[in-house]
């Protein structure tokens, strides 16, 4: 079971849906969610960590570091490394509400989640 209101990170590029990959991101928007209310509390910058064919690990512990606090990033898509770096400081990658509108896809995710049917 979870506590509210539980932090939750988005990768967006517009601010309207979950539309960035986790390691193009440049900035997470910080939202604060109880059961039927969204709230976004701030944006935060990082460097974006995928840069082709390679990554900066620099800029993945600065991205850690700064949503370390979320109980969950939503990205657009997400590679397996960076999901099991987030998973080891706590912090579930969700990728599942892709391209979705932001306020819904959270409030939806949170449902499961106060229910059961995610993992918190």
């Amino acid at each position: 079971m979870i506590e509210f209101p539980i932090r939750l990170a988005v990768a967006s590029k517009e601010g309207l849906a979950i539309s960035e990959h986790f390691g193009h991101a440049k900035q997470f928007r910080i939202y604060q969610v109880v059961q039927d209310n969204c709230e976004l509390l701030e944006t935060r910058e990082v460097a974006h960590y995928c840069l082709g064919q390679h990554s900066d690990q620099t800029a993945m512990a600065g991205i850690l570091e700064s949503i370390k606090d979320c109980h969950a990033v939503f990205v657009a898509k997400i590679g397996d490394g960076p999901t099991e770096k987030l998973k080891a400081i706590g912090v579930s990658a969700v990728s599942r509400y892709a391209y979705e509108a932001i306020e819904d896809s959270l409030l939806d995710y949170v449902q499961q989640v106060a229910t059961g049917e995610e993992d918190a």
